[in-house]
């Protein structure tokens, strides 16, 4: 379902150049394969291990893209973001790493390891209480407001975007064409970065979105083709809870995204079952999507070449174990 006539931000070449900035930075991750999954889906599949990444999962890439990007004056005055968890310690790193102080907005019930990495990092955390009524978005800028710090948002970001699909085109690159490519679905900065990252790489593959059932904002407004909301969905998958896709992300999804699907929070614990016991992967809930969103069995990928990113592994391990049990 792509539409040619639509306006988007971000083109190839952002993402060849988001490549060059994180070659010797990001981990070039690794591509793994199980036969046994191959066998229970009936596909070759191939797992980009993002979960393998610094501060473990895909966002550093964009985070690292937009913050190196800064000026000196906008580098000095720090920046500040808003994230439940990943986003969150991606520009906690990157900041740390390029010198630039980050102030990162945290809801109070985010996962307790992913906030104590963010301030391990060096940032500083604000909390808002989402049940309370409290939007994210405003905290932030008041925040940025305050400080003169540069805002980053967590996907709908040109250099955040461009980033993110770098993950795409390593993978494609390290192991040939794909006929599909399954991608987690939040806000949309990974799958569209990626999508578009495949559109040049492999333009026969189809890319599809999965997303939480609960929060299946994104498979309506594709298949509307009208921006969807949904209010604070409750989901395991705490990466995947944004209530929208965004302006910039919206178009590249419309453009070069063939499908969105859904999967269910006892779906999503059975991929993690099986890619952490069968494949020894630690992935975080957010994490397993593309990869239950195969299993689920919604689109017949017998005997195609598939592409699955493993987003991210930051896991709370005693939640694990409750969801285990």
């Amino acid at each position: 379902m792509n539409d040619a006539t639509t306006a988007v931000a971000v083109d190839y070449g952002d993402v060849e150049a988001a490549a060059s900035r994180l070659e010797g930075v990001a981990h070039r991750t690794p591509v793994a394969t199980s036969r046994q999954f191959d066998a229970l889906a009936g596909c070759t599949a191939f797992f980009k291990c993002e979960n393998l990444q610094r501060m473990g999962a895909f966002k550093f890439r964009g985070a690292y893209n937009a913050l190196s990007r800064l000026d000196p004056a906008q580098r000095a005055a720090g920046v500040v973001a808003f994230s439940s968890g990943n986003h969150a310690q991606a520009v906690a790193l990157a900041g740390s790493l390029l010198g630039i102080p980050a102030t990162i907005v945290m809801p109070a019930d985010a996962p307790a390891v992913k906030v104590a990495a963010t301030r391990g990092y060096g940032a500083e955390v604000v909390f808002y209480d989402r049940a309370a009524g409290q939007g994210r978005e405003e905290v932030a800028g008041r925040i940025s407001r305050e400080k003169g710090a540069t805002l980053i948002p967590p996907f709908d970001h040109r250099d955040v975007i461009a980033g993110q699909g770098t993950a795409a085109k390593e993978l494609i690159e390290d192991v040939g064409p794909l006929d599909y490519l399954f991608v987690s679905c939040g806000g949309a900065g990974l799958l569209s970065g990626s999508a578009l990252a495949a559109s040049r790489l492999a333009p026969a593959a189809r890319v599809v979105g999965v997303e939480p059932a609960a929060g299946d904002d994104a498979a309506r407004s594709l298949r509307t083709r009208t921006l969807q909301h949904v209010d604070n969905p409750v989901t395991i998958a705490d990466g995947a809870r944004t209530e929208s896709l965004g302006a910039l992300t919206f178009p590249l999804v419309l453009r070069y995204v063939h499908d969105i699907v859904t999967v269910t929070d006892p779906q999503l614990v059975e991929a993690m079952r099986f890619l952490w016991e069968r494949m020894k992967l630690v992935v975080e809930p957010t994490g397993a999507l593309a990869t239950a969103g195969v299993l689920s069995g919604p689109i017949d990928v017998r005997a195609r070449r598939v592409g699955i990113v493993l987003s991210g592994g930051n896991v709370d391990l005693k939640a694990m174990a409750t969801l285990f049990a």
